[in-house]
């Protein structure tokens, strides 16, 4: 059945006018997906799907996102990025936080902490993460982040701590990057990076320019899930702090 795809003229340029011909054919192109942009469900025979396009240096991999979320394009990145995006396509365990950036989920929202508004990021990966060299199950997204300095949220009514050397990359009023300090010791990296650049809401940019911070929390996989109302985001907060599955720091902003 032909899709409803996306593909652009990078793209085409890129796998060929057959393969092109193929997936608008629905021949080489799933019907359903997780969207590569914001992790939920897309089905192409219904809906505008782009066709999104990982490059690394050695390795190519096709991707699907709904056209409301990011246009068909070519995203060129590190071959390390591009495991990371391997892993969340295919379902894969991620061995590592630093180069998951490909598999973290970030949500923007506003959360009320004693009568004020502040602005917020909530992290969620997409699997459970693993530490470097683990062969387990386990999942030890929380403890790596303790280890990086987050602190566990027992109460959402108190601003969480800063965290030195950390900061979150906003231009031009959206959402590029968290950034965390170069383990070599110069400088930062991106601990999560945007394949294209999230907008966020006038509030939240009116809050982070009123206070030059962002929150941003943590919990593991299926903690707190895709939430469409912040009131809905701030109960799924609750409950993961209650149940020990919340980790958090306050992070000053970088850009405008």
């Amino acid at each position: 059945m032909p899709r409803m795809l996306d593909v652009s003229d990078d793209v085409r340029a890129e796998i060929g006018d057959e393969e092109a011909d193929l997936l608008l054919a629905g021949d080489n192109a799933p019907g359903s997906y997780d969207c590569t942009s914001c992790r939920t469900p897309g089905d192409s025979e219904r809906e505008r799907t782009s066709t999104v396009l990982f490059v690394g240096e050695e390795t190519a991999v096709l991707a699907f996102a709904h056209a409301t979320c990011i246009p068909s394009q070519v995203v060129t990145v590190s071959e390390e990025q591009l495991k990371g995006a391997v892993a969340s396509i295919t379902g894969e365990t991620p061995q590592s936080v630093p180069g998951g950036q490909a598999v973290l989920g970030i949500t923007s929202g506003l959360v009320l902490i004693q009568g004020e508004l502040y602005p917020a990021l909530v992290v969620e990966p997409t699997a459970p993460i693993a530490r470097p060299g683990s062969t387990g199950p386990g999942d030890d997204f929380l403890p790596l982040l303790i280890e990086q300095g987050f602190i566990p949220v027992t109460d959402t009514d108190a601003v969480p701590s800063p965290l030195a050397g950390w900061s979150v990359l906003l231009a031009t009023g959206q959402l590029h990057s968290v950034l965390q300090p170069n383990a070599e010791g110069t400088g930062q990296v991106a601990w999560w990076q945007a394949h294209q650049a999230l907008s966020v809401t006038e509030g939240w940019r009116t809050a982070v320019n009123k206070t030059n911070q962002v929150l941003v929390y943590a919990a593991p996989v299926g903690s707190i899930g895709q939430q469409p109302r912040e009131d809905l985001l701030r109960d799924a907060l609750d409950k993961a702090a209650a149940a020990g599955q919340l980790v958090a720091a306050a992070m000053p902003l970088a850009g405008t």
